[in-house]
């Protein structure tokens, strides 16, 4: 039985892990026809088991969903290889020098929604496969030098709602079918529309002589004045209704009641968020995570207020509508400098959207590792005060809310900077609470590789503890500025923890410094530091200190050093019992699926 078992085990690792080499196979041969003048794309190694946390690429599940490289100096060709990542959703390569032609391959990308090749040089014609992508929601293939005429097949794109060709070379007629999608843009190439009444923008009517002219404009004039009366005839309608009923406004994707209100959170409307990020745009991403995208915004008015909007993923669900206003109205509660606040909220039949103010540093993780020309890097003292200030939201959330918030994602992407660089704990969104009476919460696994707690991963369920882990580990990427895995070309992958504490036993803990910082920080500092980031990820929860004593760490007390030296022990004794089990173990088709499980254990616990 137990041999079946390690069978079954042995036999979903290697499944997963051919997955997950397949995916970095594919994506190491998009790579390679691709000129990379940037370097954006170093980190794309085929020596590696996961592209999961490579820039530019979101995974689901372990399996790739979004390849984003807008704006990111790229040339060469498109890859056909990139068609073997079926699971891929957004695929958004706006404004590079691409050339070539879009391969036929991509027609297999079945789980597609978006497709954005706009402003590259590509040539050739529109390739008809596209026509079998279900899901293709926005297809944006504008300012190229795209030839031929529109496929026909297109007509199979029933979840359309953009499409954008304008100034390229095609020709042709648009088919009716797409003047009807929500929003359409032809403007700059030598299409026509066809006999309708529908605006075309960038094409021109066909015409037989002066005879047809004449008829269509006559039938252009009456079609016009009908279309008036009918728009006059229900305006008048509309607010002899609006006159007499309590005020409900009519949104993009259904109903919604604005008389509810939470406090000072306000409920907007799909079109005032639709408006404030130009439609949703692709450039206005600040980010993305496994609850949606977040986009930057200006609400409109005199004083052009700068905000950030959630647009969550997945909210469609009998129950989703009561559930997401019962978790806003819990959120709106947790009030803090160090907590993002949040200011709005908007939902329709299909959609979730969280309103928050605009941070201007934008993400710990960003000024870390995406430091600009113009930028200099984040000193000693605010790395500390940034430290402090997380500690503090955490410290809030468990401590002082109820019921208590469990964060379940802490790292330095969710750590936020205002214009001060005052640390602000962000995306502590939905489905997080914990009742303190009962001692349960809302489980299924959440949060992001290297951050996670081992006894979150073995049993699905969160706890402030496993929130500590996470700070823990973040305060390792503040004081080092690295990945929480990182690639070296003599090891391989290694998780920053084990490297962090390799370097603690060689006595290097200089070498641990981010090393933009030269050699201005404080020595004793660092070690604390270092010492309070160990204890956070202590293998064991209830060795881990609460995030209240972290924060008397942090404002000036020494970390206890029994504790210190317990944890030392602990450390050694770990390291030991797992030598000597290598030591006496039997090769076995068992100890390969042994060694796998303890693979795992030693990399999520050290």
């Amino acid at each position: 039985m137990k041999l079946l078992v390690f069978a079954l085990v042995l036999l979903g690792c290697l499944q997963s892990s051919a997955a997950a080499e397949f995916q970095v196979e594919a994506l190491y041969e998009m790579r390679q026809q691709l000129i990379d003048n940037s370097g954006v794309l170093n980190y794309w190694k085929d020596n590696q088991m996961s592209p999961c946390y490579w820039d530019h690429v979101t995974c689901q599940d372990n399996k790739v969903t979004t390849i984003s490289l807008s704006s990111s100096g790229l040339t060469g060709t498109l890859s056909p290889s990139i068609a073997k990542i079926t699971t891929l959703q957004e695929l958004i390569l706006h404004g590079n020098s691409i050339t070539g032609v879009i391969p036929q391959e991509f027609g297999n990308l079945s789980s597609l929604k978006t497709l954005d090749l706009g402003k590259n040089n590509l040539n050739g014609s529109i390739p008809d496969t596209l026509g079998r992508l279900p899901k293709l929601e926005i297809l944006d293939l504008s300012q190229n030098h795209l030839s031929g005429s529109i496929p026909s097949s297109f007509i199979n794109l029933q979840s359309l709602n953009n499409i954008n060709l304008a100034y390229n070379n095609l020709s042709g007629e648009i088919p009716q079918y797409l003047l009807r999608v929500p929003q359409y843009n032809y403007t700059g190439n030598h299409l026509n529309c066809g006999q309708h009444l529908f605006p075309c923008e960038g094409g021109s009517t066909k015409t037989d002589g002066s005879k047809n002219s004449k008829l269509n404009v006559v039938l252009g004039s009456i079609a016009g004045a009908v279309t008036l009366l009918v728009l006059g005839v229900l305006f008048v309608l509309w607010w002899q209704r609006m006159r007499y009923r309590p005020e409900i406004f009519i949104d993009v994707s259904g109903q919604n009641d604005h008389r509810l209100e939470f406090g000072q959170i306000k409920r907007f409307s799909w079109r005032e968020l639709q408006i404030a990020t130009n439609n949703f745009s692709e450039q206005n991403v600040l980010g993305k995570g496994g609850f949606g995208k977040v986009y930057k915004g200006v609400l409109p008015g005199p004083d052009s207020i700068k905000i950030a909007v959630k647009r969550l993923f997945d909210v469609q669900s009998p129950e989703g509508e009561m559930a997401f206003l019962r978790e806003v109205e819990l959120i709106s509660i947790a009030v803090h400098k160090n907590i993002l606040r949040l200011i709005g909220f908007c939902t329709t039949p299909t959609e979730r959207l969280l309103v928050y103010p605009f941070m201007e540093n934008l993400s710990v993780a960003s000024r870390l590792r995406d430091i600009k020309l113009n930028e200099p890097a984040l000193d000693w003292s605010t790395r500390m005060q940034i430290a402090l200030g997380a500690a503090r939201g955490l410290e809030y959330l468990h401590e002082h809310c109820n019921p208590k918030i469990i964060h379940r994602d802490v790292k330095a992407a969710n750590v936020l900077l205002d214009g001060n660089f005052e640390a602000v704990v962000g995306d502590f969104g939905l489905a997080k609470m914990m009742d303190i009476g009962r001692n349960t919460v809302t489980t299924g696994l959440r949060g992001t590789m290297g951050h996670i707690a081992p006894e979150y991963i073995k049993t699905g369920r969160p706890s402030v503890k496993t929130d500590i882990f996470g700070y823990g580990v973040t305060l390792l990427e503040i004081v080092t500025g690295e990945r929480v895995i990182a690639f070296y070309p003599e090891a391989g992958e290694i998780m920053l923890i084990d490297r962090v504490k390799l370097m603690m036993e060689e006595g290097q803990l200089e070498a641990i410094v981010d090393r933009n910082l030269g050699d201005l920080y404080n020595l004793e500092e660092l070690e604390k530091i270092i010492q309070i980031a160990l204890l956070c990820t202590d293998m064991e929860p209830d060795h881990r200190p609460a995030m209240s004593e972290v924060v008397q760490m942090l404002e000036g007390e020494l970390v206890p050093a029994e504790r210190w030296q317990e944890w030392q022990l602990a450390e050694l004794n770990r390291r030991q019992q797992y030598e000597m089990r290598q030591q006496c173990k039997p090769f076995s088709f068992s100890e390969e699926s042994l060694n796998i499980q303890e693979a795992i254990e030693l990399s999520t616990g050290r």
